[in-house]
């Protein structure tokens, strides 16, 4: 997207094929980085048998990725806006390709730890500059509406993709197969990206606050950590401790980006109208998601007893609506609904997926798998809406940074409705099962199973059924509750963006944005 003048296109100006070619270059790391979140399902066992990790080390292998990625977030959309979101997402997808490759041929367990950490790191670029020169290429709202549901859709898709490509690759290779697919793609982008995408950024950024990086990942990490914990160990002291240490320093970061003089995140974001409900009910819906994500392929794999494999496939079902479901909302909003109302009607959707799941017995596989493809589909519509009016409330020079913000609400929202709706969950399981039983039975679903499989005849059989029914009325549980949760949520977004326009551009600034894509 050749733009001679150096500035920002107009907000009528309407993007070509080229523009629509770069999204799909786009779309590879996007797809990558979301893949890489369940990746290591398959793959764990063979990692064990090979690297011989501890428990501790296994943990880590899994959540040091999702860890760094949250943590790094709002310093690598800041970044973006000041080197360039092109450069940075070269420079994410080197380093991405990198780890990759360390990590496919890792010779031991803390080679690969390192090399996940620096596949957050990676991923932690791709994501924000992705969504930053989406923003850029296509400042036709309309258009920018389409790109960002296509956006949303590939992210939502490619999570559940990863445990099936893993399932596949590590049953006709070797582990270290599922990091190596990485490599190709993240070549095609070093290639392509230079003459596809256009560079943009801030051309005032200011200095570069060092000093609220830490204090960011200060804020973020224990918070996400305390809360991932609770809904498998409860409410145990030590995560409550780094809740409360993650908001005392989320306090300061706050305190920081109001005093300094050119702050990491710009105070300024937030006084566009739209920005700030964009980003609580983005939170929202992404602990809507989760939060049914923690039962869903429970229940396929340990209520039904599905393989890993199958179980996995079969959880690709429910995504085939959500490909439908951001185009949809987005051509409603062209057509004159106003965009509270979609919102609040991808919630109420959302809600009636969870109300099917409220309803779900143990063998009721497919009235699972339509109350979970409906309840994606509500709430893919809702990400897909307040992503579009969030970027196109904030100008285009701060886009990585507004993105980030995103990012990271999803990280701290989905995180959450693991542990709210999987700790409900957790409590009626246990409230269910027999006093007697053996304590790892009363832990978990698995637990309870493990210690079937060991119990002679109908003893086993009976605790594998009363455990089952345990999990499914937890389930249940957790279904109503965020079923009322949904609702309140489309309550609150047709209050909230009711007052805000239908078609809300961001201010362009008056300053030039460099969008020259020879300029690197």
């Amino acid at each position: 997207m050749t733009n001679p003048t150096g500035t920002a296109p107009t907000p009528d100006s309407r993007a070509g094929r080229r523009e629509w070619v770069a999204l799909s270059v786009l779309m590879l790391p996007l797809l990558l980085v979301s893949m890489d979140v369940s990746v290591l399902y398959f793959a764990i066992p063979a990692i064990n048998a090979d690297l011989a990790p501890t428990g501790t080390q296994q943990l880590w292998i899994f959540d040091i990725y999702a860890f760094v990625l949250a943590g790094l977030l709002m310093t690598m959309g800041s970044l973006g806006d000041r080197i360039g979101r092109r450069k940075l997402l070269l420079i994410g997808a080197a380093a991405f390709g990198t780890a990759s490759a360390l990590a496919a041929y890792a010779d031991s367990a803390e080679t690969l730890i390192a090399a996940r950490a620096l596949l957050g790191v990676g991923g932690a670029t791709l994501m924000p500059s992705t969504m930053g020169i989406v923003r850029t290429m296509f400042t036709d709202p309309g258009q920018r509406a389409k790109a960002i549901g296509l956006w949303s859709g590939v992210m939502t898709g490619g999570i559940a993709l990863g445990s099936v490509m893993s399932g596949i690759l590590v049953e006709h290779f070797w582990w270290g197969s599922v990091f190596l697919v990485n490599l190709p793609a993240m070549v095609l982008l070093l290639v392509l990206g230079p003459v596809l995408l256009p560079e943009s950024k801030n051309p005032e950024p200011g200095r570069f606050d060092l000093l609220s990086v830490p204090l960011s990942m200060a804020a973020v990490l224990p918070v996400i950590y305390g809360i991932k914990e609770i809904p498998s160990e409860g409410w145990n002291v030590r995560y409550v401790v780094s809740i409360t240490v993650g908001l005392l320093f989320a306090a300061l970061f706050v305190h920081r980006q109001r005093t300094a003089r050119s702050p990491l995140i710009s105070p300024a974001l937030f006084r566009g109208r739209g920005f700030s409900p964009a980003v609580a009910l983005n939170l929202v819906s992404a602990f809507g998601m989760m939060g049914s994500a923690f039962f869903t392929t429970q229940y396929i794999q340990s209520v039904l007893g599905k393989s890993s494999l199958s179980a996995a496939l079969w959880s690709l079902l429910p995504t085939l609506l959500v490909g439908l479901a951001a185009p949809v909302a987005a051509q409603l909003v062209e057509r004159g609904v106003h965009r509270a109302h979609v919102v609040g009607g991808g919630f109420t959707v959302g809600a009636c997926g969870y109300a099917l799941l409220a309803f779900a017995g143990t063998g009721s596989l497919w009235l699972v798998l339509i109350g979970a493809g409906i309840l994606a589909a509500g709430i893919v519509t809702v990400m897909s809406q307040m992503m579009d009016l969030a970027l196109g409330t904030v100008p285009v020079s701060h886009a990585g940074s507004a993105a980030s913000l995103l990012e990271t609400g999803t990280e701290f929202g989905g995180a959450l409705g693991m542990a709210v709706l999987g700790s409900i969950g957790t409590a009626v399981y246990r409230h269910d099962i027999p006093a007697g039983a053996p304590a790892a039975a009363r832990d978990t679903l698995g637990g309870a199973l493990a210690v079937a499989d060991r119990l002679p005849g109908d003893a086993g059989r009976a605790l594998t059924a009363v455990a089952r029914e345990a999990f499914t009325h937890g389930m249940r549980a957790a279904a109503a509750t965020g079923a009322i949760l949904l609702l309140a949520a489309a309550v609150l977004a047709v209050v909230t963006l009711g007052k805000v326009a239908l078609r809300d551009p961001a201010p362009e600034p008056a300053e030039p944005v460099t969008t020259d894509p020879a300029t690197v």
